[in-house]
């Protein structure tokens, strides 16, 4: 499908990845992986065509299509969602805009006999027959399916895009991707902004895609849930294994293994031999055996252990002042939007010093709680702060607040106050931004760089309580590792909203759940809390919550729910056979037609009786697919 080939590409002299060749075949499931700024989105952006490499050649299947889900998206103002959902049918759209335009005119003109009549009758078959081959009839069904499976309602679906956050609206573009059924698709984070609800579903989407799949991720569950093959880009070059990622990671570490004990042992023998070398050239009767060595020294090819980059950040959250023992505390407190209640009644107290955990479903509240204790939402009841605090907060679309036209080392200095502008470059190399590296524009940084700048400013100012909004969305493995020990060592308070168990494991000593616009209090770490809920972790809290609540809905047993899915197949099948006869019908009107057309018109009911065919074909269309949904929500 896609043959890479030598592919080189630099910046400002140093090269990001030299000389590395690989292929994508159809029904590979490939992890992009490797550290932040390691090349990975401008790999994707090279695959995709968007950017261009130094050198190196990309040979691609004629008619080959490829699907790439950017990290900065722009949507046309004034569309709904299902309207900017539909744009992932261009071809269909314009066949229904050409078929509308020629009924239009075949309705309203009289000259039946005439040559450009004919060919009007005869485009609107060929254009109907190519719309319905191109799947016209069940676009805006499997377009409802797909958002519905990426977290938004049937309410939202009338809402202009504009009225969406920016997590959100790349949902809307994961869907346009998802159903534009491309050979190819290069998905970059696609599971920072989902729900693990969402998350579930769009694993087994993947899994049974017909194409090849490119996935940048940082998520270890997703990509051993989806991917069969692995690609980490590492200080210039890749290694490729035909494993999931975590089973990759086992083979490179034996590899590596195996190559230092080969290499060990290479060595030994080198040494050798350089010391027979010296011992014989001393003598005159053993210098060809010493010439002999040395060329069969020069043969050896030298055994070289793969480098692995292990440069890291450096953070340390210092704590300002001490505030009093109550940090925050709220009574009574609430968020609603119009009709829709958020959070309801909520009391809570946080005192100096605690770590907490914020958990549960999107869209119960979790980041509307962070964002009432930070000031940035109006809310209901009393929320106030203790004595002394002082905030620093890492929203959740954090990246989003800075300004891609500054440089990183612009975006420091604004930050900066008198006492930490001279300490900027030093901060910026602790958080690997170094040297020429501090004036590229924020715009050209990958998430996982962007987020690690969002971190360096952050502690630009004084801080005693920290509020975290999923701070791990683009970090690489061992970033997260590094800022998860810094938040160990922090003396202040921590509130941290996450989905991440690893990340939460031995750093909170509280957890709240979110749930049904309330929170309860767990005084435990996130594995007490896992137990007392008898989960594994955390994805399973909400595959329990689905499945109870479906439960609460159809308390039906497993007969009598076998009995209705095989009712509704039953009517599935009539409605496919309904469906196959009228098609056959209009097929034989629509060459009758283009057989005879004037004496074809000149029949008694012809047009009301072709036009019923047609209503017919689309009620039975319609049908079909709501009997098929029905059959999806029981089986």
């Amino acid at each position: 499908m896609l043959n890479i080939h030598n592919l080189s590409i630099s910046f400002a002299g140093e090269f990001l990845f030299e000389e590395i060749t690989f292929k994508v075949t159809p029904g590979d499931r490939i992890g992009l992986v490797g550290k932040n700024g390691a090349g990975k989105s401008t790999m994707l952006k090279i695959l995709s065509g968007d950017q261009e490499s130094d050198t190196g050649q990309i040979a691609m299947e004629k008619n080959a299509r490829i699907g790439f889900l950017r990290q900065d998206i722009d949507f046309v103002e004034g569309r709904t969602v299902l309207d900017e959902a539909y744009e992932a049918f261009e071809e269909i759209k314009t066949l229904e805009r050409q078929i509308e335009e020629i009924n239009t005119q075949l309705t309203e003109r009289t000259d039946y006999e005439s040559d450009s009549y004919s060919k009007l009758i005869e485009d609107v078959s060929d254009f109907t027959e190519h719309y319905e081959i191109l799947g016209g009839y069940n676009y805006q069904g499997n377009t409802e399916k797909v958002l519905l499976g990426l977290g938004f309602k049937s309410e939202d679906f009338d809402n202009l895009t504009d009225t969406f956050s920016g997590g959100w609206r790349m949902r809307i573009e994961l869907a346009k991707l998802l159903l534009q059924n491309n050979d190819l698709l290069l998905l970059d984070e696609p599971t920072n902004h989902l729900d693990i609800e969402s998350i579930i579903w769009l694993e087994n989407f993947l899994k049974s895609y017909a194409g090849a799949v490119v996935i940048v991720s940082h998520d270890k569950m997703f990509l051993d849930n989806v991917t069969n093959r692995t690609i980490e880009i590492s200080l210039g070059k890749i290694y490729d294994y035909d494993k999931p990622y975590s089973e990759y990671l086992v083979l490179r570490e034996e590899l590596r293994d195996q190559q230092l004990a080969t290499q060990k042992n290479q060595s030994k023998q080198i040494e050798q031999t350089e010391k027979l070398i010296e011992k014989f050239r001393a003598k005159a009767s053993k210098a060809s055996m010493a010439q002999s060595l040395m060329k069969k020294l020069d043969k050896i090819d030298r055994i070289e252990v793969d480098e692995d980059d292990n440069s890291v950040m450096n953070i340390k959250f210092p704590v300002s002042i001490q505030p009093g023992k109550v940090v925050v505390e709220a009574e009574g407190a609430g968020k609603a939007y119009g009709d829709k209640v958020i959070l309801e009644n909520i009391d809570l107290l946080v005192e100096r010093g605690s770590k907490v955990a914020f958990v549960g479903q999107n869209g119960q509240g979790k980041s509307t709680l962070a964002k009432m204790i930070v000031s940035e939402l109006e809310f209901t009841g009393s929320l106030k702060l203790g004595h002394n605090v002082q905030l620093g907060y890492f929203a959740q679309n954090q990246a989003e607040y800075l300004d891609g036209e500054l440089s990183i080392h612009e975006t420091m200095i604004n930050a900066a106050n008198e006492k930490t502008r001279s300490k900027v470059r030093d901060m910026l190399g602790s958080f690997l931004f170094r040297g020429d590296e501090v004036d590229k524009k924020v715009k050209v940084l990958s998430g996982g760089e962007r987020n690690r700048l969002a971190l360096c400013k952050l502690l630009l100012q004084p801080i005693n309580v920290l509020v975290m909004d999923e701070p791990t969305n683009h970090l690489d493995i061992k970033s997260k590792n590094v800022l998860k020990s810094a938040l160990e060592n922090f003396e202040g308070t921590l509130l941290l909203v996450s989905h991440d168990r690893d990340f939460l494991q031995g750093l909170t000593n509280k957890v709240y759940e979110f749930k049904d616009r309330n929170i309860k209090e767990y005084l435990g770490d996130i594995d007490y809390y896992l137990e007392e809920r008898k989960v594994m972790n955390l994805r399973e809290i909400e595959k329990t919550t689905k499945v109870v609540s479906k439960k609460k809905e159809k308390p039906t047993s497993n007969y009598e729910n076998d009995k209705k899915i095989k009712a509704l197949q039953n009517k599935v099948s009539n409605a496919e056979s309904q469906i196959s006869n009228l098609e056959k019908k209009i097929k034989k009107l629509d060459q009758k037609l283009l057989a005879n057309y004037e004496e074809t018109m000149k029949e008694k009911n012809f047009l009301s009786s072709y036009e019923k065919l047609k209503k017919d074909l689309q009620g039975q269309m319609e049908l079909w697919e709501q009997l098929q949904e029905q059959v999806e929500q029981l089986v």
